[in-house]
């Protein structure tokens, strides 16, 4: 059994939003009680009733109001919230008349920015006049190659203002990344900054912008932020920022449209070839960050939601939809340890932060360093700490309590671009324990399944949901007849969405993520996740990172382990005889690697997750695919002798 860490105290489950929302669906619905199994139980079992209480008690703005809350249960396919018309960024900017702080914003550098709601409104208004007078409609794509600033923010509100839809990408993805994603929605309008700072260096982006507009033929204008000073513009014909937001006199209102009106087109990581374009709609994206910020985080006005993350991860929508709660978000542009590994930590101190979102790459690269950040900051404000990317080990949750602070929610959350969050992930009313999820998210129907498509309790299986949710895409972009969107979610198990991970749930309501299931590791055809073996690599002291990957060998599938030293440490026979050890003692002798070799650096996406499929394909002396999705290609390289 995992180690308690953490309990909330009465007086915390009493004032919190979950309480106040289950007690209602007790009151209105004779629950047996108010415990969180019975609720979720009851959420994925009545979803029409549970997703009108939330869009009642969250109070969802909208000037027509709904015939019925759900049509035909069927993934895919069901319809939500029928004949209501509304808009997602009414609903953002729900505040929009009051002087409340609303985003802000501060660089590796130091640079600081603000609005208040107020501001914020104004110039999402500003922006969305603007784009109109260049023709932008219901339904026209406004792409983005942007840094995590305001601007960013009141472009993305202005979009989905009009109806139009918003895709953005991060600007240090290289021009074929780019070019992968925008050029496959035929984008109107391209938004983009000039330049960035990252780790004390200036990277100017114009050039590659320049090459971006040359192929992509539907844009019709390009509008650039001025981002970095003494950048100068190599594209021909273009506008600045603030020309766009003072073209015209802004008209104020927000487009009613459809619950399933289409908001944002996310990207799948592309590391097997061209990215998949998944369509979100408005309704469902909001609803589903509602839920998981009002009631998993407790998320109230006031509050102030940090979240480490790029305009071309998930999280950074998730973080935006935090203005719908009334939060002030902080937005970070910059590396997380420049100019020292103590930055962030001492951001969370001087912007007061409560709710502060990073990765486990993040904590283990300030846990290898030898840092302890509550030996040199307060941390008074910090009530929530979220981590994603990756599974969160049992060590990094010891180490959070033992050198972050002791009395915080630590909530490990696990979901995907493809559903635009959750699957399980955290509960203010719940204990924390090492090594888990708090709980499966509600209106979610997360279980884990066997090979025979069997729910299974306390043991490994295949993440699925069994029922629909509000969240799912809407369709994939270019994929008119379905096909696509099907054999990524149901061809495994037909009417079941099939996630692609290893879940396994827990007695208690739990749940613990193995790793990708499609990296599935299977030496004498038993299925191993990758992150099991991870758990226990994290703790040897000698490493600094690792990848583990499956290589056909015999006639089977032999375990190989690649590991990134600390320095001063050799990959010598005693390290690798203590490695092996640590893996069999804590798992099993399956798990044990058949080869450990050391490599210089672990290939990665852009959102820092491990990209176990590409050196599976070098291994089997397959060709990669698309290295323009990894944040560092050059490491390949390194790879190549161990080709079977």
């Amino acid at each position: 059994m995992s180690e308690l860490l953490w309990r909330p105290s009465p007086e915390q489950i009493a004032s919190n939003q979950i309480t106040r929302l289950i007690e209602r669906i007790q009151r209105n619905y004779a629950l047996a009680d108010d415990q969180y199994s019975t609720f979720h139980h009851w959420s994925v079992n009545h979803p029409e009733q549970f997703w009108e209480e939330v869009w009642q008690e969250c109070e969802v703005i909208s000037s027509n109001p709904y015939s019925r809350v759900m049509g035909e249960a069927k993934m895919p396919g069901t319809k939500w919230f029928e004949g209501a018309r509304f808009n997602f960024a009414e609903n953002l900017l729900r505040f929009q008349n009051e002087t409340q702080e609303a985003i802000c914003f501060v660089d590796e550098r130091g640079r600081r920015q603000s609005l208040n709601y107020q501001e914020l409104t104004e110039k999402v208004f500003q922006c969305a006049a603007g784009l109109r007078a260049h023709g932008v409609s219901a339904g026209d794509r406004v792409a983005a190659v942007v840094a995590n600033c305001p601007e960013a923010i009141v472009a993305a509100l202005a979009t989905s203002s009009i109806g139009a839809i918003w895709s953005s990408c991060s600007p240090d993805f290289g021009i074929n990344g780019i070019y992968d994603r925008l050029g496959q929605i035929t984008p109107k309008i391209l938004i983009t900054i000039n330049g960035y700072h990252y780790n004390g260096k200036t990277i100017d982006c114009l050039e590659k912008i320049k090459s971006i507009a040359e192929k992509i033929d539907s844009i019709q204008e390009i509008v650039i932020i001025p981002f970095i000073d003494g950048s100068s513009s190599s594209v021909e014909k273009f506008q600045t920022w603030e020309e766009l937001l003072s073209m015209t006199q802004p008209q104020i209102y927000f487009e009613q449209l459809p619950f399933d009106h289409p908001l944002y087109i996310l990207y799948s990581s592309g590391t097997t070839g061209i990215p998949k374009s998944i369509v979100h709609g408005a309704g469902g994206t909001l609803l589903k960050h509602l839920t998981e910020h009002r009631y998993h985080s407790n998320l109230k006005k006031g509050d102030r939601l940090f979240y480490f993350t790029t305009c071309g991860w998930m999280m950074w929508n998730w973080l935006v939809s935090g203005l719908a709660s009334g939060v002030t978000i902080i937005l970070y542009e910059g590396a997380p340890t420049y100019p020292d590994i103590g930055h962030l930590w001492k951001i969370i101190d001087d912007l007061q932060i409560t709710h502060f979102g990073t990765s486990p790459k993040f904590l283990s690269a300030v846990k290898n360093s030898g840092y302890e950040p509550q030996n040199d900051h307060s941390l008074k404000s910090l009530k929530v700490m979220l981590s994603t990317g990756a599974p969160l080990s049992e060590e990094m949750f010891h180490w959070v309590y033992r050198t972050v602070k002791s009395d915080l929610q630590l909530s490990s959350i696990s979901g995907g671009t493809d559903i635009i969050g959750c699957f399980a992930l955290g509960n203010p009313n719940l204990p924390v324990y090492a090594g888990e999820l708090q709980c499966k998210a509600m209106g979610m129907d997360t279980q884990a399944y066997s090979d025979s498509g069997n729910n299974v309790l306390g043991e490994k299986g295949e993440l699925i949901c069994a029922t629909p949710f509000v969240s799912m895409p809407i369709y994939f972009w270019n994929d008119p007849d379905g096909s696509q969107y099907h054999n990524a979610y149901f061809a495994r198990f037909e009417g079941v969405w099939a996630h692609g991970d290893f879940i396994e749930i827990t007695e208690r309501g739990g749940a613990i993520i193995h790793g990708r299931s499609d990296t599935t590791l299977n030496p004498g055809g038993v299925r191993i996740g990758t992150a099991e073996i991870y758990r226990q690599v994290e703790s040897i002291k000698e490493v600094h990172d690792s990848i583990v990957v499956g290589q056909s060998w015999k006639d089977d599938v032999r375990i190989v382990l690649f590991v990134v030293l600390k320095p001063g440490s050799v990959l010598d026979e005693e390290l690798r005889q203590k490695i092996k050890t640590t893996i069999r003692n804590g798992t099993t002798f399956r798990h044990v690697p058949a080869l450990i070799h050391q490599v210089p650096g672990i290939p990665h996406t852009i959102s820092g997750k491990k990209v176990e499929k590409v050196v599976r394909q070098i291994l089997e002396g397959e060709a990669v695919l698309n290295k323009s999705a990894l944040e560092n290609p050059e490491v390949l390289d390194a790879y190549l002798p161990f080709r079977a």
